[in-house]
Order: structure tokens, then sequence, then C-alpha cells
């Protein structure tokens, strides 16, 4: 059986640091599994892997789009098989690194995800809707049409609730329906990273001071010169709409900071929804303890 490595976690918690150090002793690549970072252009807000570890170890699905393309979790899926393929077809390990919940679990469990493209006038229709009525409204609807369905989706991720909504519109099916599981070609060890709520914070914190030292600023003013709106996918990570407020002028630049600071520390304890630490299938280790040679041992035991 084919070997693959997946280092999970939420935000900063070094997974990108780690899988670049682990991928050098394995020989492996990494896959990327965050749903921000497949995009191009869009670079300090997703703390994309620096120059240096994408050119120490290779790297797939990263910087494969433009910001303002469709681009589906189907798309994804598929993607990432045929990256695990490849570089399993060259004898290397592959690493899949990310901290998006839906894109990893996909991989790993198999999804079987409906494949029913975009429909542009549909998803214009109920963006409208949100506008006017609220998210919350289109949540309801989601309640009634598939309860399973929603539960699994955050009530205020509105970018899923819509596609949730398109598929059922689209196939008359519920979404949940339609998403049934086969095991990939594959065994998976799945490594975990995690620390204490405020030790993550912390470092979380820090991280969004050097984005700003980085030229986030500059680099929103810049997606938004060029046309990108706020409302694509690209946009919605954290950092360019509180900037993009900064820039228009609503709020001062202390203000969007700590707004980027609060969303992002909200955001891990949605991510922990999805990597849980009582998962019995992730072995866990606490980024502010020396686990380099656990996590190192635990791999070579994996692979042999």
């Amino acid at each position: 059986m084919k070997r693959l490595i997946a280092i999970v976690g939420p935000t900063a918690s070094g997974k990108s640091g780690l899988a670049t150090h682990l991928a050098s002793i394995f020989n492996g690549e990494i896959v990327g599994a965050d749903s921000r970072q497949i995009y191009q252009c869009v670079d300090i807000a997703v703390a994309k892997p620096t120059d240096e570890q994408r050119s120490s170890v290779p790297h797939h699905l990263i910087d494969i789009i433009s910001p303002d393309s469709n681009f589906t979790l189907a798309q994804y899926q598929e993607l990432a098989y045929q990256s695990i393929a490849d570089i399993q077809r060259h004898d290397k390990l592959p690493f899949l690194v990310g901290g998006s919940g839906l894109y990893i679990w996909s991989v790993i469990e198999g999804w079987n995800i409906p494949h029913v493209p975009p429909n542009k006038e549909l998803r214009h229709n109920l963006t409208e809707r949100a506008r006017c009525e609220g998210v919350q409204s289109l949540y309801n609807e989601l309640l009634k049409v598939d309860p399973l369905g929603a539960q699994k989706i955050n009530p205020q991720n509105l970018r899923r609730i819509i596609r949730a909504l398109e598929v059922c519109e689209l196939t008359g099916k519920p979404f949940s329906m339609l998403q049934g599981r086969t095991a990939p070609p594959f065994d998976t060890l799945i490594i975990g990273l995690t620390a204490e709520r405020k030790d993550l914070y912390r470092r979380i914190d820090s991280r969004i001071d050097d984005m700003i030292k980085e030229g986030l600023v500059k680099e929103t003013r810049n997606l938004l010169q060029k046309g990108y709106d706020l409302d694509l996918p690209a946009m919605t990570g954290l950092g360019y709409k509180q900037i993009a407020m900064f820039l228009n002028g609503e709020v001062a630049l202390d203000t969007a900071i700590q707004q980027i600071k609060f969303e992002t520390h909200r955001f891990v304890r949605h991510q922990y929804s999805w990597f849980r630490i009582n998962d019995e299938r992730i072995h866990w280790f606490d980024i502010m303890g020396q686990n380099e040679e656990a996590i190192i041992k635990l791999i070579d035991s994996f692979i042999a």
C-alpha cells in the first residue's frame, strides 16, 4: 500500500515549516491543502510557504489559478489525487499539508463529491438574496432542503451555503445524499500540530504584525486596483476585507489590524471543529515542546 503523510492543525501552528523539514528528510514533496493558497497574486494574507521553502522542496497546488477563477472542491480533490499519485510514482513520499479541513478530509476519506459545474446566474441570485435578507436566511433554507448537510456547514460561510443550495437545485437531491466515500489507494498518517490557545493566539498576532511589515496593505491595494472584488473567494481570506476598509477610510490601520487578529482567533476555533483533539486518527503534538525526534520516529515506523 502507498503512503501519505498529512500535517494538519490551526493557522500559525507551523505546518509549512515542519512539512518542508520533514520532506527534505524523507525525500518527499508537498501537496498544498489550503483553499486560499491555490490563488495566484494572493500571497501575504494567506501565509504561503516562503520562496526558500518552495525552492528547497517541490510544492504542488499552490498558485494554480487566477483570483477571479471558479474552483470547486471536486476540482481540488482530483488535482490532489493526481499530485499524490505522481509523487508516489517517482518513489517519493507525499505530504498533504494545510489547514482547510474540507480539502484535507475530502482527500483522506475519499469523499464522492458531486461534479456539478457552477451556475453563475443562480449564484448571483443567491448572493443578492444574502445581501438583502442576510446569510442566515439562506442557511435556514438549506436547513429545510438538506438538514444533514447544513449541520456540516458554518452558518456564516456564505460560499459553502450557496454551493450546497446550488447542488440541491441543479440535481434535485440533497447535497449530503450525493456525498458517499471511497477509500483512496493509500494509507495515511495524520500528524496534528496544536498549542494552548493563549500561545496560539500570541503566534497569530505576531504573524499578522509581520504581514503588515511585509506589505499586506500594498498587496491589498494592488489586488483592488487590478479589479479583484472582495466578494471573490480568493479575496475572502482573513486580512483583505479589513485592510480594504482601512484603504477606503472606514477604519484606522490599528483598528483593521486588531480586527484581523480577532477574526483569525475565531477562525482557529472553527478549524478545531475539523481537526478535533479527541480524533484518534490524528497524532497530536504540542508545538511548544521538542517534538521533532518523536515525529521522525513516528514516520519511520509508518513507512517501514
